[in-house]
């Protein structure tokens, strides 16, 4: 029969398939456009599943405040080309509102099918690696940040103040996320074997150096202790040099920032995300 370019470009533009491929498909399905598009779902199923090994290592991470909520999407593809298409872009707000409009607070079915949706008209593997929803307490300042390549993305809640002085180095703890990538928030969440290890690096190192083979034993316990507190407060963002001002710590700031708010501070949720970690 014949196939009409009204139907083929109608067929197009719901699927976003090729025109030869619209074409083929409503031919196989005689005209009808319903069963054409079920032919090129199936088609862009098949392609995606063939594709499913296949590394997502591109993407973007997705951040939106709501009132008292914040939420996070991590979506990943396999091509920076498909990251920056508008389709792509346009899937993460979906994403974004639906776990505000339907309260989700993890990775659902839905999201899910959204992704599979688009990965299907692509036909190229992606993945809904992370949806996460922070609260917001009342009375805390809360900033989000999302770097400018779309894989690095920040959030901080400062809990204690809305003064206009607290929102603003809530924002700048974000950017100091995004800049220097600590590895955790504070020593405590450093893991005891981190810390072991890193020991007998530095024990190993310092055995190899000549001038501290004389020292005495508690002399070189102590320059053991120091390297590690040195290093800990290298990793560990609240005892990190405050992006802004580098003369002080990240905690110390906090509380500079709290007398002249006249409140007092603490950090409630901080968190760093990097696309596919």
């Amino acid at each position: 029969m014949e196939i009409k370019a009204a139907d083929v470009k109608a067929l197009r533009e719901k699927t976003g398939a090729g025109m030869m491929e619209c074409k083929k498909a409503l031919t196989e399905a005689n005209g009808n456009a319903a069963e054409a598009e079920k032919i090129l779902k199936e088609k862009g199923l098949a392609a995606v599943a063939k594709r499913a090994e296949r590394a997502t290592s591109e993407g973007r991470v997705f951040i939106r405040q709501d009132g008292s909520k914040i939420a996070v999407a991590e979506v990943t593809c396999e091509t920076d080309f498909v990251a920056k298409n508008e389709d792509f872009i346009a899937l993460g707000e979906k994403i974004l509102d639906a776990v505000f409009a339907k309260g989700y607070t993890k990775i659902e079915k839905e999201l899910e099918d959204l992704v599979l949706e688009l990965a299907t008209k692509i036909r190229e593997n992606m993945t809904l690696r992370k949806v996460e929803v922070i609260d917001v307490p009342a009375g805390a300042s809360a900033a989000t940040y999302v770097h400018s390549d779309f894989k690095t993305a920040a959030v901080v809640v400062v809990e204690g103040s809305t003064d206009e002085n607290v929102k603003t180095f809530a924002k700048d703890c974000c950017l100091h996320l995004a800049a220097f990538t600590p590895a955790y928030i504070e020593q405590k969440d450093v893991p005891q074997s981190y810390i072991d290890e890193q020991k007998d690096i530095f024990a190993a190192q310092m055995a190899q150096d000549e001038k501290m083979a004389s020292k005495p034993e508690n002399v070189k316990a102590g320059i053991l202790q120091g390297k590690i507190k040195k290093h800990l407060a290298e990793i560990c963002f609240v005892d990190q040099a405050f992006v802004k001002d580098d003369k002080v710590s990240v905690s110390k700031k906090l509380e500079e920032v709290g007398k002249t708010a006249g409140a007092k501070l603490s950090f409630g949720k901080v968190a760093l995300y990097v696309l596919g970690k």
